[in-house]
């Protein structure tokens, strides 16, 4: 069964200053960077479970070729992106999203 996928409004934010950064760098890398996201999130609505929980309810992923991660949580009747993150940030930026 898939789920839907919503973004909270700071993961938004998140993966609207990231596909811009990109962008920035090289002219359709914003794109790439986008695509590379609709295939994980994609992923994830198909398959919630799949990956491992972080932190209480709370699962995270891995971008392919970007630097990314997309934290999420399992809800009734859809996924809740609660952040997409660049690796190296400290974990205190999502974590604060999950209370």
């Amino acid at each position: 069964m898939t789920l839907p996928a919503v973004f909270r409004p700071e993961a938004a934010i998140d993966v609207l200053e990231a596909r811009e950064y990109y962008e920035r760098q090289r002219t359709g890398l914003g794109d790439q960077f986008a695509a590379a996201l609709d295939e994980v999130v994609s992923l994830i609505a198909a398959q919630p479970g799949l990956f491992a929980v972080v932190l209480r309810t709370v699962r995270r992923t891995k971008l392919h070729r970007f630097p990314y991660i997309v934290y999420y949580r399992i809800l009734a009747e859809r996924i809740e992106v609660i952040g997409v993150l660049h690796g190296s940030r400290h974990p205190r930026a999502w974590q604060q999203r999950a209370d």
